[in-house]
Parts: C-alpha cells; structure tokens; sequence
C-alpha cells in the first residue's frame, strides 16, 4: 500500500512572528499555526479543546504551550494534550519549513 503524502504551503516563515498566533484554514479545518521565541512552528486545530469551545490561535505564548484565551488551559504545543489540573487534547498537524515557506503535512 501506498501512503500519500499532502503538503499543503501555509505561510512564509519570515513573515511568521514569535509568539502570535495565526488562523489559517486547510481545506475544511481552521488551524492555528504559532512560531516560538526558538523559531520551532507547531499547528494545532484551532479550537479550544474545552466543552464551551474557544480560538486558539488568540492564545499567549509560553514556551512551547499556548494558554486558551477564554479558560486559561495550558495546552502542549507538541502533542496538544492540556496539563493538568485540566483534560483533553486537540490535534496537531506536522510542519515542515523549506526554503522559508511553512508547510502543513497531511
């Protein structure tokens, strides 16, 4: 079987600020692209992974976590999962930077 792999260009990577977030859509997901202060870029479905919902991508920054802007969950950038006290995860989507472009790999 034969695997095929999507890249999907979302962004030049200098145009991409440390600690912001960005909403972008790919295909029929919003996803929220975050480039830390180190220059790594994560994606995570933008959407709060809490009951009542929320936007990540209007998130603070810290590290290599983004804090919910409506519940102040702190959320891994790698892997999404929210620490504790908390529950829940979102999803992630690798990234690839080639030649300055950001790409979404599906």
């Amino acid at each position: 079987m034969i695997e095929t792999i999507t890249r999907i260009p979302v962004a030049h990577y200098k145009n991409v600020k440390a600690r912001a977030g960005y909403s972008i859509r790919v295909d029929t997901t919003e996803v929220a692209l975050f480039k830390t202060t180190t220059g790594q870029v994560y994606a995570l479905e933008n959407r709060s992974p809490h009951p009542k919902g929320g936007v990540l991508s209007e998130g603070l920054i810290s590290g290599e976590y983004v804090y919910c802007p409506v519940y102040d969950w702190k959320i891994s950038l790698v892997d999404g999962k929210v620490q504790a006290p908390d529950e829940g995860q979102v999803r992630t989507f690798k990234v690839e930077v080639k030649e300055d472009i950001i790409f979404i790999v599906l």
